[in-house]
């Protein structure tokens, strides 16, 4: 391979002498192409990427770049390699991994206490920095895009609870996201296709924490710039951030029964509010033959006590993950074999959903004790919804009406069988998975199992990645589909395409060209001067293109820069992986920027207004550290 590669100069210097000129125009053409395609979204990425791909087939069959062995340098093999790259493999096989974490409710456990803790900081300032500098390190071994989905709801009520416009935190906890991919080999696919071009080029890879330094770096300029300035900069969308964020707000009705030994025993209301139920609202406490009814001020919860709650979906499923008892009334409907003394609502496949009771159902007019629900359907009935009034009872007391709505909880086989249901009908759309927790510890034992066998070197970081993938369904975190579901098709065909492009540009002398091009434009400059600038072109690049491709495309580019100057080539590798993931100026760059984008009510120009001072800052953050870090 190194050999092949060290006759690219001189093959680029005689372009026009063995007609390989053309090919590489051509390929110029194609990578515009693909990029004007991919910005206006004139077809889906899928279709664009397998598009480029098929158009290069076509194109080098019948032009083909003959090497020295008179042979194709550019023939399908090389094309469509990029399917079975190891970067795409490792890129995978972490979301499998990652999938793994949320599945089992680990990151929502952990993102919890973050939120107890940031709550008993004295400020805004606090919090937002304590839970960026976490969502920072969790992102430095997690895929970027699960992590942001954990902490919108987090940074969310953080924000409430300062009295804060969520539209002030959001663009913060994607870009602290990025930062954290930064710092590690696996941080980001970007960095691993970045490695994978430099193995493909015959250049040294990266060791797992090779760049941990200059990230950390970049990253820590990167979080005081977005707690102290970037909350500034942003708009404050307090009631459109609600609008978003209330869409959601239909009310059910739970019951909690408090049993010996729970952890909400002793606990006093402040202001009203239980601080360990933060989200659901008491209606009423059956104590015995007493109702307490609001305030509870001097109230203290006691064993035996039940609580009638009201709480939205989203507040009833998180306080279910985080304890799989706690809304299951106490219905005495279990009858023979089905008795729950087994407690199988903890074990296991659960799912949540919602049953419409339709009229002429022989539910109406009878509670849930009445019907036997559990035992009829296999399901537990956690909440009732009833839009006509607020109900102060329990909800084994309530004789259901037509058009109740009841969020329900089972196994998946269970929860589908309600579709035949005569009394119910299942809302189709309401469906979703629970966290299963009986399965976190091996979650993380097996994530980080993943984490030290590649950073240590004991394993490649592909191998030790895709037998993380595999444990996860061996020992039974994820079943095959779940893992299937978890992969993405965008990146399988977008890194495949990037890399066949790349390869084209390679191949046929592109990379060289333009390296040479912008060592002329910089002629008499220093290394340092080239290598900041270099930066500063695919950091804006990348905010208007898939980031991965602006890696893959860019580090041919950046070898060959280094070579021309006769510097070694790891200082424009690593600006390669931190300008690519400089996404911050348009919500298009990266997958985390459109996550944020609903739940803080932004508009395009917001990420503008915020992104491009820091990607001055990075750039000069970058320029002062990076080429005196390499010894340039």
């Amino acid at each position: 391979m190194q050999g092949k590669e060290g006759n690219q100069f001189g093959m680029t210097e005689n372009l026009s002498g063995n007609g390989v000129e053309f090919q590489m125009w051509v390929t110029f053409a194609l990578i515009i192409g693909a990029f004007l395609f991919y910005v206006f979204e004139r077809a889906t990425m899928e279709m664009t990427s397998v598009g480029v791909i098929c158009l290069l087939l076509i194109f080098f069959h019948f032009y083909p770049v003959v090497d020295a062995h008179t042979e194709n340098s550019v023939d399908p093999v090389r094309i469509l390699r990029g399917f079975s790259n190891p970067a795409l493999v490792t890129v995978l096989a972490l979301l499998v991994v990652g999938q793994g974490m949320v599945r089992t409710g680990v990151l929502d456990h952990g993102a919890r206490v973050i939120l107890t803790l940031a709550r008993g900081g004295t400020g805004a300032f606090f919090a937002l920095l304590l839970s960026l500098t976490v969502v920072i390190i969790i992102s430095a071994f997690l895929n970027n895009i699960p992590v942001v989905v954990i902490f919108i709801p987090i940074m969310q009520a953080l924000a409430a609870r300062f009295g804060q416009s969520a539209s002030k935190w959001m663009i913060p906890l994607s870009y602290a996201a990025v930062f954290g991919g930064m710092t590690t080999l696996i941080g980001s696919g970007t960095n691993l296709l970045v490695n994978s071009a430099l193995i493909e080029m015959g250049e040294k890879p990266f060791g797992f924490f090779d760049f941990s330094i200059p990230g950390m770096v970049l990253a820590g300029v990167g979080l005081i710039y977005i707690t102290i300035v970037a909350p500034r900069l942003l708009p404050d969308r307090t009631d459109a951030a609600d609008a978003t964020g209330n869409r959601d707000g239909k009310q059910f009705l739970a019951q909690i029964t408090v049993n010996e030994g729970a952890a909400l025993i002793g606990e006093t209301a402040g202001g009203g509010i239980f601080q360990g139920l933060p989200n659901l609202t008491i209606r009423m406490i059956q104590r015995r033959e007493a109702t307490l009814l609001p305030p509870y001020e001097d109230v203290e919860i006691q064993a035996g006590d039940i609580l009638v709650v009201a709480a939205t979906r989203k507040a009833l499923r998180e306080a279910q993950a985080s304890d799989p008892g706690l809304l299951h009334p106490d219905l005495g409907d279990e009858r023979g074999e089905n008795r729950l003394d087994v407690r199988p609502w903890e074990e296991g496949e659960q799912m949540l959903g919602e049953v419409m009771v339709v009229p002429g159902s022989r539910f109406v007019g009878q509670t849930l004790s009445q019907i036997g629900f559990h035992y009829k359907t296999n399901c537990i009935v956690l909440g009732i919804q009833r839009r006509s009034r607020m109900i102060r009872s329990q909800i084994t007391e309530i004789r259901l009406q037509s058009g109740d709505v009841l969020l329900v909880q089972g196994p998946p086989d269970s929860i589908s069988q309600l579709k035949d249901s005569r009394d119910v009908v299942l809302i189709e759309w309401s469906t979703e998975e629970l966290p299963v927790l009986d399965h976190a510890r091996r979650a993380l034992a097996i994530m980080t199992g993943v984490v030290v066998l590649a950073a240590s070197g004991i394993l490649p970081i592909v191998v030790s990645a895709l037998c993380g993938a595999a444990a996860m369904v061996v020992f039974g975190v994820l079943n095959v589909q779940q893992a299937f579901r978890a992969l993405d098709s965008k990146i399988v065909t977008t890194i495949a395409a990037a890399l066949a492009l790349g390869v084209a540009m390679q191949e046929t002398g592109g990379a060289t060209y333009l390296a040479r091009g912008l060592v002329a434009a910089l002629e008499g400059q220093s290394p340092t001067v080239i290598l900041s600038i270099f930066f500063l072109v695919v950091a804006a690049l990348a905010n208007v293109v898939s980031t991965k491709a602006c890696a893959v495309l860019f580090t041919p580019i950046a070898v060959d820069i280094s070579r021309v100057i006769g510097v070694q080539p790891e200082a424009f590798a690593v600006a390669i992986v931190f300008a690519a993931n400089c996404s911050f100026a348009s919500p298009l760059g990266y997958q985390t920027n459109l996550l944020v984008m609903a739940p803080g009510s932004y508009r395009f120009a917001d990420f503008a207004r915020a992104g491009l001072p820091l990607i001055v800052v990075m750039w000069i953050a970058f320029t002062v550290f990076v080429p005196w870090y390499y010894g340039l």
